[in-house]
């Protein structure tokens, strides 16, 4: 990490952005849940579904090292959520001794429906927030999504350098 980089995160109140991220997730998730009365769905279940967007075919193996995941835990989250309706499981077509694992269309809906209503309850949200609030958002949030990327390929062992990518100052 550069002397710069370390400054600036120094800057950066932590603690307080973790506590605003976790109870605005949660905030959010349960206010779209309601609203379109859906299911609790356990976190991990949802981190598989959303590996597994339309039109998209995993293998088990494939899903826990893109999730970072043991193949157990893979193993028996899929055999839960194949039990609820969540995935399908068929045998491939090259090796069967293999299965393939998609998304239902029960699970896709789920979360067409989620997605729209969280986009519409952060609208609402939004037009009670002053013009300076919503500019600072819109600003936040492509760091937000590098900050993401960050920690999620720390989460799968990513080297340093290759979590840290580019300053888009020093690209610039």
């Amino acid at each position: 990490m550069s002397p710069r980089t370390s400054s600036v995160a120094g800057d950066l109140d932590a603690a307080r952005l973790t506590a605003v991220v976790s109870p605005l997730r949660r905030a959010l998730l349960a206010a779209a849940r309601e609203r379109e009365g859906l299911p609790d769905i356990p976190d991990a279940q949802i981190e598989i579904l959303r590996a597994l967007p339309r039109g998209t075919v995993a293998a088990p193996g494939e899903l826990a090292a893109t999730l970072g995941l043991g193949r157990s835990t893979v193993s028996n989250l899929l055999a839960a959520m194949e039990r609820a309706g969540l995935v399908t499981r068929t045998p491939r077509t090259d090796d069967r001794r293999g299965v393939a694992v998609a998304a239902s269309p029960q699970a896709l809906s789920y979360f067409e429906r989620f997605d729209a209503a969280s986009a519409e309850i952060m609208r609402d949200a939004a037009t009670r927030l002053s013009a300076g609030d919503l500019s600072a958002l819109a600003g936040a949030v492509p760091a937000l999504e590098r900050l993401r990327d960050v920690l999620v390929a720390r989460q799968h062992g990513a080297p340093a350098s290759a979590r840290a990518g580019a300053d888009p100052e020093e690209v610039a």
